[in-house]
């Protein structure tokens, strides 16, 4: 307690004298843009609300980023965007295998099977889906910005924004000049004796001047691992290569049209997760594959605009297929003593129609209304495979290789919502905002024909000879169709144009999930629990109050929120307790609160210092006895999130000779500890889980200094300074035998830029 207490001191007395990461995007960007003569922090327009409007006139906790800062701090990925945005935790296994806690709201921070709590969009698409798939981490170059919307937003976002929400906003064509840049970025990290190499190109073409433009972007990421894997004799086996790009053709016929078309590709190819063993020694981890979570995702989108009089349509469609390897050694399951190998290829097909009216007239009341569709279909094949070693050596014979099951699936959801948002200025400095978005999803899963077999039963008991291959058969199961409603209501007071308060209500769900051992019963305890269908939504209620001020004559703006949130019947993995058949079920009841603040201050030009940082304190506050066994939590049990974290940054710009501009910048980013899960075992009352660890406490440094003159601009960068190996996350599950992820050891690198 009184470390939180000695936080919050520290957090106050800072906000007094510095500020927020949310508004920097003048004060703290690239050599590119930043000049001593800086004097204000800039103010940003974003579009959480679906219209253009100051961030500080949004009654939203928002951190936002423009493309300049996120290259003057070298974030390329969900990874850098995570440590810079206040309340927010990366649970991160490998590249494109992560997962997002916001606001504590998470009880393991994997979540296999369920919905994720924080969705994840790219322009329109909504990229994530349940928490143990393979899910893109896109390249963040030529971004128009990135946002992040802490706390439910499940009005205009949909049932996937338990906790929040993540845009990844990328950049039209500019109809009415040339424009093209060029960028190379080469690291090293010395303990790893690692190179990383990224490059990215834009270009942009005004093809008719002030009506159609065409932009188009590239890049390849060539980034050596920093992790060795001892069962395959690999240094640095957690390495990826990433490569695509982007086009977009923008035709503006007029003020009133825009139409705006996206075609991309993204092959990103992670050759190992990055989990480590610690027994093993400094970076090391063990397995006789390398597990691997690719993504090959295209996406195409066509969004037209048209501004009628008072109100602005968009109609945006969007169709992706994403080709994904889920390829992971699973022989921690019998610590190491038998080969078990997952080998999952699936394909997800993805088309999202969302239509939207806002209006753009100043008066009495500002509205947006809507209706969504998402329409998934996820072709899965998999198998379970041996090693033919293994199988020599135990004289197991009847597989057709080494597969010991093999099975296949073909889902398809679909989520149609309407949404509305009202605002209604009651005088010129109190308004009244009320929303709603009422969904309905549904699916059907085919399950395709496959076979199992007795291979546990002959590796664990040491029986030799043919394996009989058991057949199981194809079927069809409809999910039953359901509804769900979630609402906000604010109320905003802006005593003057420096100065906006508000007070909101919003609430949060998850989409049901349905159990494929549905009416399973115990063959060791008949009278032990029978599966249940699935797990219900789940259900969250947002307390807000927040405050966002702009004074000094811009030099000094400060967000603040602080929140109460409560989270019923939580969606969780549980056991039943006799055989340890796992289960999507409800349990209890949380309880997270916090606090959280950005400030920004410009003490004088070419100067720009601050900070951001959350207290938050999430647990569970109500458990039955049964809900205590299936699921391994007790009550009082702290959610996967840290009490303290927060970053302090300051960046001084200064001109050099012969016109060339400098600037030197550094942030020190510090989390605090936190668990990785429910401290007992799931299945068994009262027995402590040997995989319930905690993370470490750490505190990050980066620093940049960079020189521009003319088109061209030079960044040299360290990152990890302090050479830290803290662990970040660690798995919950004993199926991978390493567990536990670190921060990459120290490295330098330099970034060359050139703007035709």
């Amino acid at each position: 307690m009184s470390r939180l207490v000695y936080s919050a001191s520290l957090l106050a007395l800072m906000a007094a004298a510095t500020s927020a990461v949310a508004q920097t995007s003048a004060a703290s960007t690239d050599a590119k843009a930043v000049s001593n003569t800086v004097s204000s922090v800039e103010e940003v327009v974003v579009t959480a609300t679906r219209r253009s409007e100051r961030l500080q006139d949004v009654p939203l906790s928002i951190t936002a980023f423009s493309q300049s800062e996120l290259t003057q701090k070298g974030v390329v990925s969900f990874e850098g965007v995570a440590r810079e945005t206040p309340g927010v935790v990366l649970n991160r296994a490998s590249d494109n295998n992560a997962r997002f806690t916001v606001r504590g709201i998470s009880t393991n921070g994997w979540g296999a099977g369920l919905q994720t709590t924080t969705t994840i969009y790219l322009d329109e698409l909504p990229l994530s889906t349940i928490g143990n798939t393979v899910t893109l981490d896109p390249s963040l170059y030529d971004v128009e910005r990135v946002e992040f919307l802490r706390g439910p937003q499940g009005t205009l976002f949909g049932s996937g924004s338990l906790s929040g929400a993540l845009r990844v906003l990328t950049k039209s064509p500019d109809t009415t000049g040339y424009d093209a840049t060029v960028q190379a970025d080469i690291g090293y990290t010395g303990d790893a004796k690692s190179w990383r190499q990224r490059y990215n190109a834009m270009v942009n073409v005004p093809l008719v001047k002030d009506k159609l433009g065409l932009r188009v972007v590239g890049f390849y990421r060539d980034e050596d691992g920093f992790v060795d894997n001892t069962g395959t004799g690999e240094k640095n086996s957690n390495s990826l290569k990433d490569w695509g790009g982007r086009a977009i053709l923008l035709y503006k016929p007029n003020d009133r049209l825009s139409v705006r078309l996206l075609a991309s590709y993204e092959d990103s190819d992670p050759n190992d997760a990055s989990l480590t063993t610690p027994s093993l020694g400094d970076r090391k981890r063990y397995s006789t594959i390398n597990d691997q979570y690719t993504s090959k995702t295209q996406i195409y989108n066509g969004t037209l605009e048209y501004q009628f009089d008072g109100a602005r349509l968009t109609s945006s469609s969007t169709y992706s297929v994403a080709d994904s390897l889920f390829n992971v050694d699973l022989a921690g399951t019998f610590n190491l003593a038998v080969p078990f190998y997952l080998f999952d290829s699936f394909t997800s097909k993805t088309f999202v129609q969302e239509t939207r009216l806002a209006s753009t007239t100043s008066g009495k009341v500002d509205w947006v209304a809507g209706g969504f569709y998402l329409h998934r279909d996820t072709d899965l094949n998999g198998e379970d495979r041996s090693s033919a070693a293994y199988l020599s050596a135990r004289k197991i014979t009847g597989l057709p290789g080494t597969t010991f099951a093999a099975f296949g699936s073909d889902t398809k959801t679909y989520e149609l919502a309407g949404f509305g948002e009202l605002t209604y200025h009651l005088t010129d400095k109190l308004s009244a905002t009320g929303g709603v978005r009422y969904g309905k999803y549904g699916g059907a899963v085919d399950t395709k024909p496959g076979f199992n077999t007795a291979y546990f039963t002959y590796a664990l008991v040491g029986i030799s000879g043919p394996l009989a291959l058991t057949p199981s058969a194809a079927a069809h199961t409809k999910y039953p169709s359901a509804s769900k409603a979630s609402w906000k209501a604010s109320l905003s007071y802006k005593p003057s144009r420096a100065l906006t308060t508000y007070a909101t209500i919003s609430t949060g769900y998850r989409t049901p999930v349905y159990n494929s051992r549905a009416g399973s019963v115990s063959t060791v305890t008949p009278t032990d629990l029978v599966i249940p269908a699935g797990a219900g939504s789940d259900n969250l209620v947002n307390y807000e109050v927040g405050a966002k001020g702009r004074w000094l004559d811009g030099r000094l703006t400060a967000n603040m929120a602080a929140y109460l949130i409560d989270w019923k019947n939580i969606q969780v993995q549980a056991n039943r307790q006799s055989d340890s058949v796992q289960f999507a079920t409800n349990v209890g009841r949380a309880i997270s609160k916090g606090f959280e603040a950005e400030v920004s201050f410009v003490p004088a030009p070419g100067w720009t210092i601050g900070v951001n940082g959350a207290l938050n304190n999430a647990k569970v506050t109500e458990l039955t006895a049964q809900e205590a066994v299936i699921s391994g939590a007790v009550d009082g049990a702290r959610l996967a999130s840290p009490h303290v974290q927060g970053t302090l940054f300051g960046t001084y710009a200064y001109t050099l000779k012969n016109g060339a501009r400098g600037f030197t910048s550094v942030q020190v980013q510090h989390v605090g500890s936190f668990p990785n899960g429910f401290p007992n075992t799931p299945g068994k009352a009262g027995v402590k889980s040997p995989l319930y660890d905690s993370t470490d406490a750490y505190t990050y440094v980066n620093l940049q200094t960079g020189i521009r003159k003319d088109n061209i601009n030079v960044m040299l960068y360290g990152e990890n300074l302090g050479n830290s190996r803290a662990t970040t996350y660690i798995h919950p599950e004993a199926f991978v035998y390493s567990r536990y992820a670190i921060l990459r050891p120290r490295t330098f690198g330099v970034r060359v830029g050139y703007d035709f």
